[in-house]
């Protein structure tokens, strides 16, 4: 639906509830599926029903977790370039009931800890499945006792028995874990659990597309609507056909029974963790909801995360950073200046080769929009002008007493321009490529400036 039809049967009262300024602003927001109709207070209950139907993204919204949250689901498109993708996959790790209670706590306190800084952003992981491996609840309970209080991080409860569920649910319904799982077998007992204790579910069957659809259809009926499917991604070929088959169901036929997220195991049939880890990225990229590992080796999970940052982010706005000054290794007045854009692949680049190489130095940041150098300077972002303009805006005198200035070397055109816009001041021409910083630093700067 248009943003138009949808603002026909929205209350018109431009309220403020939904947290957008008007009705009609709210209603386009939710036409480009970047806000639930569910935000709307206001609205009848025979508009709510029929909106949320009709303006339902192709594959549903998923929430698991209280505070912290995995939220997956929301997609509209089979590929990145089409339009965006909204929700990253989960990556949880796997813990069994079977280790003792003191190793559980260990890894759990470790993967909870853990966390690399990529552009600026914090990656970490998302969460814990527990898994009731040994068929004891007393095992399962103490482990699910364990995580409880030792992490924060959504969980997935895996457990066959409905009756060992019931108990872990009793200790963790209110930080809203995911039930895995409901199958031919016991469907409606885990259904009947997710609807009393208002928990997602995750429906697994393994079979066929076909059957997968007419239990999570059954599910449905029960009046279960957070759904995760399971529908048996084991191996590399059967998996990025079985997934991109979902996807294509669900958006570009409908298929409502298969419009929700999927959940993998990549461990289940890998041959080690360099196996589980190839088959993880390749479900990162097509099309897992949520990815459950069996090992965490930071070796490992660091390039799964900054393979599922590059995919997931939104390739129409770039990452970039504040403008400003930044001081680097604890520099002085008489220490280099230099200058680089806001996009933050360049501004991290620089930065880490400044900071390895230990040379104090000071990094003045330009605004361009999140363009890389040439592009900003092609674009007429990155110029003497907005140099000239960034310096004094900043106050660069006030940093440094040499009024030395180090551009980056594939601008080395604008050296006479910026040294007109910038009276006194000695424009120098740095290394082309970050990785030469250094040496610059080291060599060239010590012999012009100091």
């Amino acid at each position: 639906m248009t943003g138009i039809e949808i603002y026909k049967y929205l209350p018109k009262t431009n309220c403020k509830k939904c947290g957008f300024p008007t009705c009609l602003a709210f209603a386009m927001k939710v036409a480009q599926k970047q806000a639930e109709i569910s935000l709307c207070p206001e609205l009848s209950p025979e508009s709510r029903q029929f909106l949320e139907e009709a303006s339902r993204p192709p594959i549903k919204l998923v929430s698991i977790g209280r505070d912290k949250k995995i939220e997956t689901g929301n997609e509209t498109v089979l590929f990145r370039h089409e339009k965006t993708f909204y929700h990253q996959p989960g990556l949880v790790i796997r813990i069994k009931d079977t280790e003792s209670p003191g190793d559980a706590a260990r890894r759990i306190r470790e993967v909870s800890s853990y966390s690399v800084q990529r552009v600026g952003l914090d990656l970490t992981l998302d969460g814990f499945a527990l898994d009731n491996e040994s068929g004891n609840p007393a095992s399962f309970l103490r482990l699910v006792e364990t995580a409880v209080n030792n992490t924060d991080m959504p969980l997935v409860l895996m457990s066959p028995d409905t009756a060992t569920m019931k108990l872990a649910l009793d200790k963790t319904a209110q930080n809203r874990p995911l039930i895995y799982s409901a199958t031919r077998d016991n469907w409606q007992d885990m259904a009947q659990l997710a609807l009393d204790y208002h928990c997602p579910l995750a429906v697994s069957e393994r079979e066929s597309p076909g059957n997968l659809a007419e239990l999570t259809e059954r599910v449905i009926q029960m009046g279960v609507e957070d759904i995760i499917t399971d529908p048996g991604a084991d191996s590399f070929g059967n998996s990025v056909d079985l997934l991109t088959q979902l996807r294509r169901l669900a958006i570009n036929k409908r298929c409502r029974p298969l419009g929700y997220p999927s959940i993998t195991f990549p461990g289940d049939h890998a041959s080690g963790p360099e196996d589980e880890a190839l088959l993880a990225a390749q479900q990162i990229a097509k099309y897992a909801g949520i990815i459950v590992l069996d090992h965490f080796y930071p070796g490992i999970v660091y390039p799964l995360l900054t393979l599922r940052l590059n995919i997931y982010t939104d390739p129409q706005k770039p990452v970039k950073v504040a403008a400003g000054i930044y001081p680097i290794n604890d520099p002085g007045n008489s220490d280099p200046l230099l200058v680089t854009t806001d996009f933050s692949l360049t501004y991290f680049s620089v930065a880490g080769e400044i900071q390895s190489c230990g040379f104090p130095s000071w990094l003045l940041i330009c605004d361009t929009g999140g363009l890389s150098v040439l592009t900003a300077w092609a674009a007429g972002k990155f110029n003497a002008r907005e140099i000239a303009k960034t310096a004094k805006q900043f106050g660069v005198n006030d940093y440094v007493n040499h009024n030395a200035l180090v551009i980056p070397g594939y601008v080395a055109v604008i050296k006479g321009a910026l040294e007109e816009e910038m009276a006194g001041w000695k424009i120098l021409v740095g290394p082309r490529e970050a990785m030469d910083i250094g040496n610059y630093l080291k060599r060239t700067w010590r012999e012009n400036v100091l």
